[in-house]
């Protein structure tokens, strides 16, 4: 096997979507935690019905409608001026902190994003982070109208680097996106930042479990769906020893 590309998922892999938590709280303090949960979980939902429905509406629009649905299941009002800067941080996620040297150390490999993620979303966000000095191309999945994991998704990875699925290592933390690109042939290295033992580990008997807990049991571990990753790591500064740098 011969890795000529490094084509990595963007919301959870390289940035961290509970960094939301810290704009959501300071709009809604005490509701910070629960927001961030419900929107995250609900935005998938939704690329998925869509996808599902035949019915696209891309990124930021599902993004919107979700953050909707989540304030108004907590009954909570807001002003658009506080609607718009939850929105904001989108193009403002904090990156993983090993996430800028891992793909220093990948140099020589060709770099790539394909996200759920909109292009005007992307791109400012990338840009925003800096990753744009280091990637070779960003692609949102517009052009083909339909959300990973669907195959059609993952078809834009040859159509925009010009390489077979087996060039490519495709990374994801998301164990949907695992499953979906092994399902379509790429060669995939999960990024396991939670691990089941952890995951057990908060979970007490007759204790309230906390809304970050359930996000975690419900969206970090790997599915039953007989799709496993290649390769299995706890950070994106592992990702050098896959290819033996």
């Amino acid at each position: 096997m011969t890795i000529k590309a490094f084509v990595f998922d963007a919301y959870g892999t390289l940035y961290d979507i509970q960094s939301v938590a810290t704009v959501t709280e300071e709009a809604f303090p005490g509701y910070g935690d629960i927001i961030t949960q419900i929107w995250r979980m609900k935005q998938l939902e939704y690329t998925w019905q869509r996808s599902m429905m035949q019915r696209y509406a891309d990124f930021s629009v599902v993004t919107r409608e979700s953050l909707v649905y989540s304030l108004k299941l907590l009954g909570l009002t807001y002003s658009d001026d506080a609607f718009e800067r939850i929105m904001d941080k989108y193009v403002h996620l904090d990156l993983y902190p090993d996430a800028k040297a891992a793909l220093a150390a990948l140099s020589g490999y060709k770099l790539a994003i394909l996200s759920n993620g909109s292009s005007g979303m992307l791109n400012d966000l990338v840009k925003n982070t800096g990753l744009d000095q280091v990637l070779d191309a960003t692609i949102s999945i517009d052009s083909e109208r339909i959300f990973k994991p669907a195959p059609q998704a993952y078809t834009l990875i040859e159509k925009k680097l010009g390489m077979k699925p087996s060039d490519v290592m495709f990374v994801s933390s998301n164990p949907f996106d695992v499953a979906g690109a092994k399902s379509f042939g790429l060669n995939v290295a999960w990024i396991e930042r939670v691990t089941p033992q952890a995951m057990a580990a908060e979970f007490k008997p007759g204790a309230p479990v906390a809304p970050v807990t359930m996000f975690k049991a419900v969206r970090t571990q790997m599915d039953e769906l007989g799709f496993l990753p290649d390769h299995r790591i706890r950070a994106l500064a592992e990702l050098p020893k896959v290819v033996g740098k």
